[in-house]
């Protein structure tokens, strides 16, 4: 039996059962990934060695009696996570020889769980575009199209999961790096509440590994379904143990429904700064009828949807302001002239975000109140809703672009068209207010390519999108091996 596209869940049973060893799977995975990774180049720091001996340490462990949530499943990590022993880069020429000393503290967690980790994924330069590429390992392409990027920033992850190279994967997302990949690849992703999940280790060399809190940022797991999602949640989530102690078990709230048909859902597919593509809406309404058809409450407009003009505003704001504040101090005098040099009348998210890039802290605490006000709305949403189902980005996976100035580059709407970076928009609907949000496969596009949606739900109420996914699942379908 060929076990490289099983989930996880179904690995565990399979090991538990005595059908393969933990040995067996790695072999096969890492067979898997030199037979095809030459043409997807997910896999950019393999770790084969130290992968099978974790994995004859796990069928040991399992022989003597021990049960772990992970044990003996190979997995894959994003680059940008500390491994001790593997360089990360963050896809950063400068930094190419930068060997942490010590995991991240996820790493760490998926290691305790049982895991086999087969090695590190490839991202961009510095985590900071919708694609996979830089100059230390090359480009990752998307295995349903090899001229089209997998997405960004986790988008090797997404590849990987795709190909079959290991059941899971652990990402992050500021801007939809764990969502798009996902939407591009016809995988699972879960964005978590803000702080739900702890980030140490996750950081940008040279800097050192500490417990900080992020203001926008995450850490979350990828999945070829949506249980196995959850699966990995349970293991990621909880505190820093070097903030809070040893503990790390956090006990989130159970979905608010079991059933389709108790949900109540909001569906948006407009947004007023970019159109949403044809393919792109015929996923979302893919779900939305799947979920009507499920008995489930479907609603497409409602006063209590925060405003999504004020609510991109916002989080471009507070995404370059944080990003920019690292840059030196000659490239931010720049920054400081060309923002001095805009109209007035200029309120296109080109000029947003060139404003926000020069951010005095008065600035930028006037721009976090009114995400507490956002915050305030989603609130009383999701007191009449359950969940809000809407794109990820306008399209599906776009053909590679390696434009050395972003800011130039476009994104191809239906014929039309746009300033690639507006594509955020659809991040930051869940991003701004620190919300969960599960990315979901929702069919094919006419040309074949993965169309996904995201379910955005209440905060720290992470079970709840995570359940709508698995009955989504269970009605349209889900991951589909490329052909």
């Amino acid at each position: 039996m060929e076990w490289s596209f099983q989930t996880a869940e179904g690995l565990a049973a399979a090991l538990r059962a005595g059908e393969v060893t933990s040995a067996e799977l790695t072999d096969e995975a890492i067979a898997r990934i030199e037979r095809d990774d030459k043409m997807i180049n997910a896999i950019c720091v393999p770790d084969f060695d130290r992968a099978r001996a974790a994995a004859r340490d796990a069928d040991r462990a399992r022989a003597r009696g021990e049960v772990r949530p992970l044990l003996g499943i190979p997995v894959t990590v994003k680059e940008s996570y500390n491994m001790a022993g593997l360089p990360t880069t963050w896809g950063m020429p400068q930094h190419r020889d930068h060997v942490p000393d010590e995991d991240a503290v996820q790493v760490s967690r998926l290691k305790a769980a049982g895991a086999v980790i087969l090695g590190k994924t490839n991202v961009p330069l510095g985590l900071q575009d919708m694609q996979s590429f830089n100059e230390i390992y090359g480009t990752t392409n998307n295995p349903w199209d090899h001229d089209r990027t997998p997405g960004g920033s986790s988008g090797g992850s997404a590849a990987a999961l795709a190909s079959g190279f290991g059941a899971l994967s652990i990402g992050s997302d500021l801007a939809n790096s764990l969502r798009t990949p996902a939407h591009f690849c016809g995988v699972y992703a879960h964005k978590p509440t803000l702080g739900l999940a702890a980030t140490r280790g996750m950081v940008a060399p040279p800097a050192p590994a500490l417990p900080v809190d992020l203001d926008l940022a995450v850490v979350g797991p990828m999945a070829r379904t949506a249980r196995d999602l959850m699966l990995l949640l349970d293991v990621m989530a909880g505190p820093d143990p070097l903030t809070f102690g040893k503990a790390h078990d956090v006990a989130l709230p159970p979905a608010r429904h079991d059933r389709l048909g108790d949900f109540r859902v909001l569906i948006v597919d407009d947004h007023p700064l970019i159109p949403t593509g044809s393919a792109v809406r015929a996923g979302v309404n893919r779900v939305a009828d799947a979920l009507a058809d499920g008995g489930a409450r479907v609603e497409r407009r409602t006063p209590l949807l925060p405003d999504l003009t004020e609510a991109a505003v916002i989080y471009m704001q507070l995404l370059v302001s944080g990003s920019v504040a690292r840059f030196p101090v000659d490239s931010y005098e720049q920054l400081r002239t060309r923002a001095a040099g805009l109209s007035a009348h200029d309120q296109s998210l080109d000029a947003t975000r060139l404003r926000g890039m020069v951010f005095s802290h008065r600035d930028w605490l006037e721009a976090n109140n009114r995400r507490e006000l956002h915050r305030h709305g989603w609130r009383q949403l999701f007191a009449e809703f359950d969940a809000v189902v809407c794109p990820i980005t306008p399209t599906p996976a776009f053909p590679h672009d390696h434009s050395p100035n972003p800011m130039e580059r476009r994104i191809d709407i239906d014929g039309v068209e746009h300033p690639y970076f507006d594509q955020f928009v659809w991040a930051g609907l869940a991003t701004m207010p620190g919300l969960p949000a599960t990315a979901i496969p929702a069919g094919r596009a006419r040309n074949g390519l993965p169309v996904g949606v995201q379910l955005i739900g209440p905060m720290f109420e992470d079970r709840t999108p995570l359940r709508l996914a698995e009955l989504l699942e269970q009605r349209i379908g889900g991951f589909q091996a490329p052909r």
